[in-house]
């Protein structure tokens, strides 16, 4: 006789598809909120584009990193769990 196979709750499929549809908004949040206050400091201060690409990059890293840690955090949770 065959092992059943756990059936997927249906909370684990909203919090999953929610989780990916949050993601490119955190990685492309970060970018544009970097690049955006690098072109200000950019402008008030005279030295473009420097600001903007450094604060940029720097963004993308954040974004990047937070994001590993989403999914880091949300793989320690399992399937079956809940966040705390």
């Amino acid at each position: 006789m065959a092992p059943e196979q756990p059936r997927r709750s249906q909370g684990n499929f909203a919090r999953q598809f929610a989780m990916a549809m949050e993601l490119p908004f955190v990685l492309v949040g970060g970018v544009f909120a970097g690049g955006l206050l690098g072109y200000f400091l950019d402008r008030w201060w005279g030295t473009r584009p420097y600001l903007m690409l450094g604060l940029g990059a720097l963004g993308f890293y954040v974004g990047v990193r937070d994001l590993l840690r989403r999914l880091q955090r949300n793989d320690e949770n399992g399937p079956g769990e809940e966040k705390r």
